[in-house]
This record gives structure tokens, C-alpha cells and sequence, in this order.
């Protein structure tokens, strides 16, 4: 059982990877070619216009280069993108991000050892916390808005929690609270997705995120198709030490016996997923909804799961941005 993670990991490399045609080059290297190490956002630079072709770049703090992409206005608070487990800067869906920077400045990034980000994973998602707060200062920013998708959404309410002042608005989905029923399952569940998917090469990611239904399967298919549209300058795929790091904060978050005091979290916040969640069962959505002090639940998105907002991108975005802009 203990080689069990390893074999996941390089499951997970085999479906993410995407080779350009005619490059031969591996992720790694076309990565650092692209990666401008001299470019913290502290200055002007040119706005992509799709997710696709924005730069990676790279900001240092305390010894650790945390890389990141942004596009959209360059006024206005930024809305801050935080990922799911294993995910690097390409898992982010391309319409969700394009759509939501056609009005609002995105940053996507790679938390400490993540991805092209160096360090070393925590594995704690209070630390991650702590080290997406580091780069969200180290970038010059004084508020921000949240997204926070999954694990991304655990680490979106500690940072609300602990500073107030940094955060103005959340948007969570597909998570929930510390101890929430079913999210000390997720590892098991994740490894469980990934041998299967090895067997029947399938991306674990159509199993995870959507439905079995005729509708969930093409919407999987769709958007698995979408994470492929960046064609060069692909992010690293996690490493298999820091996902196990990502395991073991996850279990950590859903064995917690103290229900969370979701009381504290004064931020407006709303609260999203699809109806049917195997990875963080959709009755967390309906408790984080129930017991924040500030919330609004969009309706749980119909034959869908964990991937809801990727899936229902077209209703999700405008009604994020409402949100946001309210």
C-alpha cells in the first residue's frame, strides 16, 4: 500500500502531460525558459488576453520563488486564485479564468513547492495558509479577493480568518469546513481515482470531478480538452513529495473532532458546487452556507460534482462577478 501514492503521482504525470507538436523539450525545460525570474507584479506589464498565453513569472520571498500568472485590468482588487489537490497553474479551467479577468484582475499561483514554485510543501493547510498570505504581501497587495476550489478552499477560510483586513470577499467551492463528514476520505478516494484510472486509461480527473452520466462524461471530456488549449510553457506537475504533503493536510483538515467556528469569517462569501460531490460530499456546501455569517449559496449545480463551476463555467462566472462587484 505504501507505493500506492507513488503510482498515483505518476498516473497524474501521464494524463496532465501535454507535448507541443514539434517540441520535443521536456515541461521542466520549456518552464524555466519561460519563466521571467525579474518580473515581480510591482510594475506595469502588458495584460494577456487569454489565460492560455500569460506569462509565468516569479516573485521571491524568504528563500522561496513562488511563480504565478495574472491577466486582466490591472486596477481593482485582485482576485486571488487558490487550486485543489495536485493542481498546478494549468488545471485552472481557461474559461473560468478568461471569464472572470474580462473584468477583474486574476492571479493564479503555485503555493510553496508546487508546481515550478520552490520550497517545500507543508503539510498542514494552516501553514499554506500562512505561505499563500507570504505571497499575496510579497506582491505588494494590501486586499485581495479569494477563490478557493477544494483544498484551495480550505486554505481561503484560514486566510479569512486570520487576516481580516487582507481579505474583502470569498468565493468557495467544492469544499468545506475542518471536519467536514467524508474529507479525511479524500486521499483514499484520490489514490483509489488514479489506480482505476491507470487501469482503464481514463483521466481520474472525469471520475473525480464529474458525474457518470451521459451529461457529466462529455462535460469532463470538455473540459479536460480546455486544460490542453496551452500548448507551450506548460507548468511542472507536482512532485510526488509534495502531494504527499497535500495528503496528509487534507486528512488532517477532515479528522479535525472540533467543528470549526465558521462564526469568525465576517467576509461575504458564497458558496458553490455541484449536487453530486464524491470527493467533498456537497453537504459541507450546504453547512459552510448554513453557518457563515455572511454567505449566499448558489444553487447546487445540477448533474454535476466536484468540477461544478468548470462544468456550469457559463453560469458560474457571471454570477461570480455579480458577487465580486456587488
Amino acid at each position: 500500500m505504501r507505493e500506492q501514492p507513488c503510482l498515483a503521482i505518476k498516473v497524474l504525470h501521464q494524463r496532465q502531460q501535454v507535448t507541443a507538436s514539434g517540441n520535443e523539450k521536456c515541461p521542466e525545460t520549456r518552464h524555466q525558459k519561460d519563466l521571467d525570474m525579474s518580473a515581480p507584479r510591482n510594475s506595469p506589464s502588458h495584460s494577456p488576453s487569454s489565460y492560455k498565453n500569460a506569462t509565468t513569472r516569479s516573485v521571491s520571498v524568504r528563500g522561496v520563488d513562488f511563480a504565478y500568472r495574472e491577466l486582466g485590468p490591472e486596477d481593482g482588487v485582485p482576485l486571488i486564485l487558490l487550486i485543489h489537490l495536485a493542481g498546478v497553474l494549468d488545471n485552472w479551467d481557461p474559461r473560468v479564468v478568461d471569464g472572470l479577468a474580462a473584468r477583474r484582475r486574476v492571479i493564479a499561483f503555485d503555493n510553496r513547492g508546487v508546481g515550478a514554485s520552490s520550497g517545500f510543501t507543508p503539510d498542514t493547510i494552516e501553514a499554506m495558509a500562512r505561505d499563500a498570505v507570504l505571497f499575496i504581501r510579497a506582491l505588494g497587495l494590501d486586499q485581495v479577493d479569494l477563490l478557493g476550489l477544494s483544498m484551495g478552499g480550505f486554505i481561503a477560510q484560514i486566510i479569512a480568518e486570520e487576516e481580516p483586513r487582507l481579505v474583502r470577499k470569498v468565493i468557495l467551492a467544492g469544499t468545506g469546513p475542518a471536519g467536514g463528514p467524508g474529507i479525511d476520505r479524500v486521499p483514499a478516494l484520490t489514490i483509489r481515482a488514479t489506480l482505476k484510472g491507470a487501469l482503464t486509461r481514463q483521466d481520474p480527473k472525469l471520475s473525480l470531478f464529474f458525474t457518470e452520466t451521459a451529461n457529466g462524461r462529455r462535460a469532463g471530456r470538455a473540459f479536460r480538452e480546455r486544460l490542453t488549449e496551452r500548448t507551450h510553457h506548460r507548468d511542472k506537475d507536482i512532485s510526488l513529495p509534495s502531494f504527499r504533503a497535500q495528503l496528509k493536510a487534507i486528512k488532517r483538515w477532515g479528522r479535525r473532532q472540533a467543528p470549526s467556528d465558521l462564526s469568525v469569517i465576517r467576509q461575504p462569501v458564497l458558496v458553490a458546487n455541484g449536487e453530486n460531490d464524491r470527493m467533498v460530499p456537497s453537504q459541507n456546501t450546504l453547512d459552510l452556507a448554513a453557518r457563515l455569517p455572511r454567505s449566499e449559496l448558489v444553487p447546487l449545480y445540477p448533474d454535476a460534482g466536484h468540477g461544478g463551476i468548470f462544468q456550469y463555467h457559463d453560469e458560474f462566472v457571471p454570477r461570480a462577478l455579480g458577487f465580486l462587484e456587488s
